[in-house]
């Protein structure tokens, strides 16, 4: 099957079928599929097609697997490529098969009206390639997994023009050493757009609320200490030339983007695990070093240094209460 092919993420020579055109069957970890349309374009700017797509999901699975694993996934897809119409997709489709796990969980506040979705679970290969497939480009997760508490805190670093990626490790490095100084360690990755996000595992035993909470009273502290760089505050008015850090995302009804998704844009970007020595050195002002990586260089670091964000997959602190 193309996924088991040579490596062609990002421009890589591949073998097998991938330009077909139309479907073929294929068998992966024991489970059947047909796999449509492989050498449809997606990313027109970079040549990118489906069947690179898929290539690319099933090669870096090993890393991405555990961080889907247990999760509601919210895709967005794009059927006719990055250029064309695209929409997000929460409930599982009519066509999901019948060993794709699905979970039926509430959705308060639904804009369709609807108080359960059947969500996807994506837990094995077979699903990862299934929603490859179905040009499912963005993977995007919520900081829960079903029937549980919070196990993982998110910041999201956005960058209001001209502050960038560079700025947004700046600010990372202060949230790293605040949070240090609670007892809670944190792991770096870009977007795969303009921004970056850091996670932290926490103890699974606190509400959305509480983590949220305390992510904003950070973010708060921080704004106060360095008023001309960072805002709290969601107004877009507020972020020319500051680094927004966005401590919403831990609400249980949001979720962000997962380390190893690819991105819709011009090129196939991926959300990129970092170092802290990167991120630093980036901080510091040596130019290109932290940037969005496309899906080749991907696949090159986790050959370098294996899954930068494994201790996510850890149970981490409680978080502080606020103060009484």
């Amino acid at each position: 099957m193309p996924a088991d092919s040579g490596r062609s993420a990002g421009g890589r020579k591949a073998g097998g079928p991938g330009g077909t055109g139309g479907r073929i069957k294929v068998e992966v970890a024991g489970r059947a599929l047909e796999l449509s349309n492989l050498d449809k374009v997606l990313y027109p700017g970079a040549g990118f097609t489906k069947g690179e797509v898929i290539d690319y999901y099933t090669r870096v699975s090993a890393a991405l697997l555990p961080h889907l694993a247990g999760r509601a996934l919210t895709r967005i897809r794009y059927p006719n490529g990055v250029d064309g119409q695209f929409f997000f997709e929460k409930n599982a489709p009519a066509s999901t098969p019948d060993w794709v796990r699905t979970e039926r969980l509430p959705t308060p506040g639904s804009s369709r009206g609807r108080e359960e979705i059947d969500f996807v679970v994506a837990d094995d290969l077979p699903t990862l390639v299934w929603l490859a497939n179905l040009a499912a480009l963005e993977l995007h997760t919520p900081q829960w997994r079903v029937g549980a508490d919070p196990d993982l805190l998110v910041v999201d670093l956005d960058p209001g023009a001209p502050a960038g990626i560079d700025e947004c490790c700046a600010v990372a490095i202060m949230i790293r050493d605040r949070f240090a100084d609670d007892g809670i360690a944190c792991y770096p990755k870009t977007s795969g757009r303009k921004g970056m996000q850091l996670s932290a595992p926490v103890a699974a035993e606190q509400s959305a609320d509480e983590i949220s909470g305390y992510v904003k009273r950070v973010a708060e502290e921080l704004e106060r200490r360095s008023p001309k760089t960072i805002t709290s505050k969601m107004a877009k008015r507020l972020r020319p030339g500051r680094i927004f850090i966005d401590w919403s995302q831990n609400n249980a009804a949001k979720t962000t983007v997962a380390p190893y998704s690819l991105r819709a844009g011009p090129v196939p970007a991926a959300s990129t695990p970092l170092t802290w020595t990167e991120v630093e050195a980036a901080a510091a002002g040596e130019p290109g070093v932290v940037r969005q990586f496309t899906a080749a260089e991907v696949l090159d670091r986790l050959d370098e240094y294996g899954d930068l964000l494994a201790d996510l997959l850890a149970a981490g602190p409680r978080v502080p209460a606020a103060d009484r």
